[in-house]
């Protein structure tokens, strides 16, 4: 993920510097340590004087602004008047983190009653947070001591997740072949993917990525070739005359992804024929190109693909997936698709095995497939209801098992936190889509941030 850039708020009251408190030899240089130890986390730190009254707030934020900062992160050096802060940050477009945290770590009755005015930011915070709400400005906060609890990397976890959420809209997702014929849950308007989220539909033309293909060189096959073979376990012999004709198609939409500068992309493998640009359906490059962080969503649906790309950029380890087939006995789902997934969550060496393309006029292809890495992670889902959209989200647990023999498929197993006829009947009453996104290592509060931060309605299942 790219480095983000957070502008670090410190609030103060105005009224402590007229009464001549000396306080901020303390507040400050804390201040800078909990600056410094966001760059250790690896942002880069924006910082401001502490802000006391408005036209301070206004001046720091609008720094921000200039600076292009992906999220303000405030902390409450000490009380600080809600209404001094509040008009500037309600309005601000940029995503809030609040930082609560004081520098003492023990307030035992065996503490000093001169570490009271050190260390009381909390109900500025409370009080901040209280019109945060009032005017429907989305935040996220993060509590504990510093440096005894990971309180600042948990800020900075937000940070970088109200980045990705805000990351969508102006994000470009690039389209192969429209949508499938007959699926319309997922279906969006190019008209409405803009208007309501900011993201642009670029369509791939058959002689744009016919060109891209015949510009692609046997030495870049090659070292493709020979990469695959490195990093991927074959499942059955094949020619290399195959693996190079998916090679070659595979590179040609890697260069339309970055020529495009596509931050999410789809494909429609029943439109994978020559006069549409390419020969073979590219089901390793959409394997490859999540694992590099682009977005991706199948059959068409540039929506899915988009929001996987944002929560890449937010989380990380995410992968497109699809619900298959319900394993009654074992309590799991079984999720898996015809040949896309984010291969850098495989749990093993990912395989590789040509098969015979039978769904249109494409070339047999050869795929990559694996088993999806065992661990907690949340099923996200966004969709459209008679009037909004939704994010639905519910933690799951992706199962290990040892007596796997599903390999040459797509293919893992996942553990809903309530029984599986509940779950299936909830996310169905809900209304969501066949095609979600899977995020390791999250949490349904840093979800249910994201969700807010793009003003869709959080629907729990937990």
């Amino acid at each position: 993920m790219n480095k983000c850039k957070i502008g670090f708020l410190p609030l103060y009251i105005k009224l402590y510097d007229d009464c001549g408190l000396t306080i901020r030899e303390r507040l400050e240089p804390f201040y800078e340590k909990l600056a410094a130890a966001f760059e250790e986390d690896g942002f880069s730190v924006l910082r401001t004087s502490f802000c006391r009254i408005k036209e301070e707030f206004a001046a720091a934020v609008a720094m921000f602004e200039e600076n292009d900062v992906d999220c303000i992160v405030t902390w409450h050096a000490a009380y600080s008047p809600s209404l001094e802060s509040i008009e500037t940050l309600s309005q601000t477009k940029l995503p809030v983190v609040v930082l609560d945290t004081t520098e003492t770590f023990d307030f035992s009755p065996s503490q000093s009653p001169d570490e009271i005015n050190i260390n009381h930011g909390i109900h500025g915070v409370m009080d901040m947070t209280n019109m945060l709400r009032r005017h429907g400005k989305a935040y996220a906060i993060a509590a504990g001591p510093y440096p005894q609890s990971d309180v600042v990397q948990r800020a900075g976890r937000l940070a970088r997740i109200a980045a990705g959420a805000n990351s969508l809209a102006g994000s470009r997702v690039g389209t192969i072949g429209g949508s499938f014929d007959g699926m319309g849950d997922f279906l969006i308007s190019d008209e409405e993917l803009q208007e309501r989220f900011g993201v642009t539909a670029v369509y791939a033309r058959g002689n744009e990525l016919s060109a891209f293909a015949d510009a692609v060189t046997e030495e870049e096959i090659s070292t493709e070739i020979d990469r695959d073979l490195d990093t991927c376990q074959v499942l059955a012999p094949f020619s290399r005359e195959t693996h190079a004709k998916t090679v070659k198609n595979c590179l040609a939409v890697r260069k339309w992804l970055e020529q495009e500068k596509l931050d999410a992309f789809t494909v429609n493998f029943r439109e994978i024929r020559p006069e549409n640009g390419l020969t073979v359906m590219p089901f390793m490059e959409a394997c490859k190109a999540m694992a590099r962080g682009i977005g991706y969503a199948g059959e068409g649906d540039v929506l899915t693909a988009a929001l996987t790309g944002a929560l890449m950029r937010g989380f990380g380890d995410v992968s497109f997936v699809e619900i298959f087939c319900p394993d009654w006995k074992g309590g799991s789902l079984f999720l898996s698709h015809m040949g896309e997934f984010n291969m850098a969550l495989s749990a093993d060496k990912p395989e590789i095995k040509e098969i015979p393309f039978v769904f249109g006029d494409a070339e047999d292809p050869v795929v990559c497939y694996g088993c999806y890495q065992p661990g907690d992670a949340v099923f996200v889902n966004i969709f459209k209801d008679t009037e909004k959209y939704n994010l639905l989200i519910s933690p799951v647990k992706m199962l290990e098992h040892p007596d796997d023999r599903f390999t040459g498929t797509v293919r893992g197993w996942m553990q809903p936190a309530v029984p599986l006829p509940e779950f299936l009947e909830a996310i169905s009453n809900a209304g969501v889509t066949h095609h979600s996104s899977l995020v390791y290592g999250a949490t349904l509060a840093e979800l249910e941030y994201f969700g807010n931060l793009l003003g869709l309605h959080v629907i729990k299942i937990k």
